[in-house]
């Protein structure tokens, strides 16, 4: 796999889905309560509830093509694809995970966790997973017995009997077990007691008491681990009585341990999202992101601030950790809140200020490319670049003129978006339409491409769509009715926000909010986590998603989208494109982007070519018109540039890569135009055309 291995009533039942989701133009607040524990409604409104998208499901046909590999996950849960610890719940054996600064795993008998060992290489930034802690419950399995925004809680059991609850959450140095029954707990290493404590129930000689019991600390490679329980330690372990909790938790680098056993006293049960994104017309408009860190009395708890979270809160300054992703800033808060800058939407070039030489040009080449424009692919991925492309090539024609080609260009699209958006069609053919898979919960493309039969990509694939859909359908009401019932349920798929309870789709499958960026793959088989190639293809998929809401009037899922967009934005260019060279992480490694970013480690590679203009190509493609969002310091630009296409772009992906050059400035654009006229045509991608590369080049040349 590429990325990630591994009719007239329906109109009707989407219009009133349309009007039920509609709101202000002016993108608004919404938030997404926790799920463990249960909350209230979502102050925000639900986006995609269950009783506003079951019609519409049960209007398609019900099969799964492709099962989801066994499970570990308690009845009732919807199956957590494309998370960042899906490789706890899927396949016959656990995988490690990585809720920064930790990596997590299940063993034989309980669990392991340690801070990574970061070892950076030229072509590698790698941070394997690291047993340092290890805890042995007694157990003979566990399952995934609740999840939230970025919390898990694993249910642990023996011989059918639950033994307690584990909770590990994003950002979060801690991990928490509480007895559902006495039991008794064996620790590897060597502990001893804290100094600095204050009375307690016993403990280990030595060992430190504080108020909420005993507290012992290791030195495992380097770095201080710490437990504080409530139970009795001893040399041969923990015992704890039925609802007694031991707390484990990572030092930070210049943190105080005396705040790590405060906040250890007060564990974290599960965790919340709120967002918000600025209106009106001021040129730096922000999106700002929430997640609220629930613990049982309300107490604030210390947090890990990734790179891209530009939190300006004072209360940041309690150390620090090494992560893959750059350092990790400690927070000592409630609620780790963070902006970036909004990323408007964008489905069409603005050809307003192009000479009546270009436009001539352009309308010349864009008939010919409409000429040529004749089969469309039959799988989803595929098939929907390819009305990405036709959609383009009709925003051109329409622009420059060209009035026949634009005719023809938008009946084909039209033709082809009616066919795929039959809710039935799969009842009628094995290509060009969907299913919707219940066990899986989602909606799935026969003729399926890079896994996405195992919720592989999704986000990549439907993007297009709902870019195509989007922009053609714009000004056209009929259009967006028309369409709506099977394009509603591609957004939902890969953007509900359903509220609690909900069974349908999951809350925004493929979303992580803390990482700040998608996951691509549905069930991640893998040691090193999930991970993400294509950062390009994430926000192409929130960019279509936008401007679907847009055109079918759905002002809350607009608001959502503008978010998301916006914060994959961010974390693109934070992680894959334009990372702060000067974190020492970067120390050793050769290239100015990581290409594919996993949870414990970040490669120059891809998963379908060596070729150095795959690195960059796979991260700029498709250079749509809301890909300015890559643009930053001229000279980073360049030098990927000349990393990715030292001899010139007659290379992979060379369209895309004279497209990015394009936006170190003005001279450069004109460069990359002389250069995209000699550009061979096999170096065109199927995604993009001779028109659209010309075009994009023109504007920029003449900024």
């Amino acid at each position: 796999m590429r990325r990630s291995l591994t009719a007239v009533a329906g109109a009707v039942a989407a219009a009133a889905l349309i009007v039920s989701m509609s709101g202000c133009s002016v993108p608004a607040v919404s938030t997404e309560t926790a799920a463990t524990p249960a909350g209230a409604a979502s102050g925000g409104g639900p986006i995609f509830p269950d009783d506003g998208v079951a019609p519409l499901v049960a209007d398609l046909p019900e099969r799964t093509v492709t099962a989801l590999p066994e499970s570990r996950l308690a009845d009732g849960l919807v199956p957590p694809t494309n998370r960042w610890f899906s490789g706890l719940v899927f396949g016959n054996d656990p995988m490690p995970v990585f809720p920064l600064p930790l990596s997590f795993a299940p063993t034989a008998g309980g669990f392991a966790f340690g801070l990574p060992a970061v070892v950076t290489s030229a072509n590698v930034v790698m941070g394997s997973h690291n047993p340092a802690v290890s805890v042995d419950l007694g157990g003979d399995g566990f399952v995934v017995a609740a999840y939230d925004t970025a919390s898990v809680t694993l249910a642990h059991s023996r011989d059918g009997a639950e033994l307690g609850r584990t909770v590990i959450a994003q950002g979060s140095p801690f991990v928490s077990f509480t007895a559902t029954q006495d039991a008794s707990l064996e620790l590897g290493g060597s502990w001893s007691g804290a100094s600095g404590g204050s009375s307690g129930d016993g403990g280990s000689p030595g060992g430190g008491g504080s108020a909420a019991g005993t507290v012992v600390t290791t030195e495992i490679g380097g770095e201080t681990y710490g437990l504080v329980t409530s139970g009795t330690v001893s040399a041969e372990g923990i015992a704890l009585q039925a609802g007694q909790t031991a707390t484990w938790f990572a030092l930070a680098e210049g943190g105080a341990l005396s705040a790590f056993v405060a906040a250890a006293q007060h564990p974290i049960t599960g965790t919340t999202v709120s967002y918000a994104v600025e209106g009106g017309a001021a040129e730096t408009r922000l999106a700002t992101t929430s997640i609220g860190y629930t613990t049982g009395d309300g107490s604030p708890t210390l947090v890990a601030a990734m790179p891209h979270q530009r939190t300006t809160d004072a209360s940041c300054v309690a150390g620090s950790y090494r992560s893959v992703y750059g350092e990790l800033r400690l927070c000592d808060v409630s609620t780790l809140s963070w902006t970036t800058d909004v990323i408007d939407p964008a489905g069409r070039l603005d050809l307003a200020g192009l000479d009546p030489d270009e436009r001539a040009r352009l309308a010349e080449q864009v008939s010919a490319d409409v000429a040529e424009t004749t089969d469309f692919a039959s799988d989803t991925y595929f098939g929907g670049k390819a009305l990405y492309r036709a959609v383009n090539l009709w925003s051109i024609a329409e622009q420059v003129g060209a009035d026949a080609a634009a005719d023809e260009v938008k009946a084909l699209v039209v033709d082809e978006l009616d066919t795929w958006m039959q809710p039935d069609g799969c009842a009628e053919r094995a290509n060009r339409c969907f299913v919707y898979d219940a066990a899986a919960r989602g909606i799935v493309g026969l003729d399926a491409s890079f896994g996405s039969d195992e919720f592989n990509d999704h986000h990549f694939h439907y993007g297009y769509f709902l870019y195509a859909a989007g922009v053609i359908a714009a000004d056209d009401p009929e259009l967006a009715a028309r369409w709506a019932p099977v394009m509603n349920l591609l957004a939902a798929d890969i953007a509900a926000d359903p509220g609690v309870g909900a069974t349908v789709f999951p809350t925004r499958r493929v979303f992580d909010v803390y990482a700040g960026h998608s996951w691509a793959s549905g069930t991640s088989p893998f040691a090193d986590g999930n991970n993400q190639e294509s950062s390009s293809e994430a926000v192409n998929a929130w960019n279509g998603l936008a401007l679907w809401a847009a055109a079918s009037g759905q002002g809350a899922l607009q608001a959502e989208a503008t978010w998301l967009l916006s914060a994959e934005a961010a974390s693109a260019q934070a992680y894959w494109t334009n990372f702060d060279r000067a974190d020492a992480v970067y120390d050793g490694f050769d290239h100015g982007v990581t290409s594919l970013v996993w949870g414990g480690k970040r490669d120059w590679a891809t998963w379908f070519s060596p070729e150095p203009s795959a690195m960059l190509g796979i991260l700029v493609l498709p250079t749509s018109p809301v890909s300015a969002y890559l643009a930053s310091d001229p000279e980073r630009i360049r030098s990927n540039i000349a990393d990715a296409a030292p001899r010139g772009f007659d290379v992979m992906f060379g369209d895309y890569l004279l497209m990015y050059s394009a936006l170190a400035g003005g001279e450069d654009a004109a460069e990359a135009l002389e250069a995209a006229s000699g550009l061979n045509e096999d170096r065109i991608d199927d995604g993009d055309s001779r028109s659209y590369l010309l075009a994009w080049l023109m504007v920029h040349a003449g900024r």
